[in-house]
């Protein structure tokens, strides 16, 4: 077996945000034991990254204190800065146009990362190590500030894409730009967070990679006609190890990608409400999850036979004991180092599962 760390994160949060319902429900928080019941056959750890409203539902905590105490996984946070507390309003429609915590004043992104903070520690008795940013917007600002909370690592990078089109604000410039980040774990740095640091804020990327051919000719997946052509006869555009971006085949490929170049991490994301049936637009049916689940199956029989399983706060450790060491596979057993890569710019479309 490789020393590859496998990671699942997990967006925890309320029902079918995509919807942009105007009072949100947790129903989903039922159907996490099955996903928990299959990471666990396969001795894989999942890290729920919790929002304000799955910490208010007493059915996700009684879950989640379950997890924690049996060691089975890991709580880390989760803020959507449009329902999560204080609620200043931004925009004409905050619940619409589900705004970027980036977007708010200095001021009031503080006070949300502290009191979500603050609740998730009290509901949870344990101290947030771990975090991803709502709808994956980030910046130097963002991350000073969980430092200042207390946060070791976060995983709101995804490699090669970049966010600008996709609003929060009406009035703003959209999400963060990751064309140019490392695919693999850095430090980064507070000035440009596209940057390795020597220390402080741990980023580890999700896992996502343009495909060959967006590679060499980005332009085919910017022409409509073209890129359903190259979807249909290629690829598309990026192969995510999420179910919701990639169908098995895709992820698979990716999986592949990774083994053989030795990584030091593959990390798997997904919604909370994409386990249960109506909980977002890919998974509407039963039959959705039934597929979704056999697919889950198939890739985590392929992990678990040549990854470790470790949440975000185990890496964090084991690569602050090992820095030389880990961003190659041998972060595990004493491998050699190698530099963080950067992937290759992406312009091309992108329909990404927002919001997350």
């Amino acid at each position: 077996m490789s020393d590859t760390a496998f990671i699942i994160t997990i967006d925890t949060e309320g029902d079918d945000l995509w919807g942009k319902p105007r009072e949100i429900t947790t129903r989903n928080a039922e159907y996490l034991p099955r996903f928990q019941s299959l990471c666990e056959r396969f001795r894989l750890k999942p890290v729920y990254l919790t929002n304000y409203e799955m910490a208010m539902s007493d059915v996700f905590v009684e879950f989640a204190r379950d997890l924690m105490a049996r060691d089975a996984g890991e709580i880390g946070m989760h803020l959507h800065a449009w329902n999560s507390p204080p609620l200043v309003p931004l925009t004409s429609d905050d619940f619409h146009y589900q705004p970027y915590l980036i977007e708010y004043p200095d001021r009031v992104m503080k006070e949300k990362i502290k009191t979500i903070t603050r609740v998730l520690e009290d509901r949870f008795d344990q101290k947030m190590i771990s975090h991803r940013a709502g709808r994956v917007g980030f910046d130097g600002r963002y991350a000073a500030m969980l430092l200042d909370e207390g946060y070791r690592v976060d995983c709101s990078v995804t490699p090669g894409i970049n966010w600008r089109g996709h609003l929060g604000d009406p009035g703003g410039n959209g999400g963060t730009d990751y064309s140019a980040f490392p695919c693999r774990p850095y430090f980064l740095s507070l000035s440009d967070i596209s940057v390795p640091a020597s220390g402080g804020l741990l980023e580890v990327p999700i896992t996502v990679r343009a495909c060959s051919l967006h590679q060499i000719a980005p332009w085919v997946y910017r022409i409509p006609l073209l890129r359903s052509v190259a979807n249909r006869l290629v690829s598309p555009a990026f192969n995510w190890l999420s179910p919701a971006e990639s169908d098995l085949k895709a992820m698979l490929r990716e999986v592949r990608r990774a083994r053989a170049e030795g990584v030091p991490h593959v990390e798997l994301s997904l919604h909370s409400s994409e386990l249960m049936p109506g909980g977002s637009p890919g998974f509407r049916s039963t039959s959705d999850i039934e597929r979704l689940y056999e697919e889950l199956q198939i890739l985590f029989e392929n992990l678990s036979t040549w990854c470790r399983s470790v949440t975000l706060k185990e890496f964090d450790a084991r690569f602050r004991e090992s820095p030389a060491q880990a961003t190659s596979s041998g972060l595990w057993d004493g491998g050699t180092a190698t530099i963080p890569t950067r992937s290759a710019p992406a312009q091309g479309h992108l329909d990404a599962a927002l919001p997350g």
